[in-house]
């Protein structure tokens, strides 16, 4: 029986949603930003070109992103709304340059059906 997989041959450019915060350290200056269904952790250097860090494709695509900071911590969250109808909350792993997963919590049916 064949399997249908679809792929995109060509990386979404166009940036949907950018967010500043800590994300790797407590003073590091970073910025993440979602490409459809990408997700970017972009540092500044000294010249002030952004470099990638991270980049990481999400099945789904990212409809909202929000920063946030557990009370006394040093470094930030970001929680994730998807068009699958899951909220996740995730963190940087600096030692492995990945997002890490903390929660996963399914809110509804796919976003882009509510009937």
């Amino acid at each position: 029986m064949p399997v249908l997989y679809h792929l995109t041959l060509q990386r979404p450019t166009a940036i949907v949603h950018a967010l500043q915060g800590n994300f790797s350290a407590p003073r590091a200056q970073e910025v993440v930003v979602t490409r459809g269904r990408i997700l970017e952790l972009l540092r500044p250097d000294e010249q002030g070109k952004l470099n990638v860090i991270c980049s990481t494709e999400v099945f789904g695509i990212i409809r909202s992103i929000a920063a946030f900071r557990l009370t006394g911590a040093n470094r930030d969250y970001l929680a994730i709304g998807s068009d699958s109808g899951r909220l996740v909350i995730v963190q940087f792993n600096a030692e492995t340059n990945v997002f890490d997963r903390v929660h996963c919590e399914t809110y509804g049916k796919t976003g882009k059906r509510f009937r």
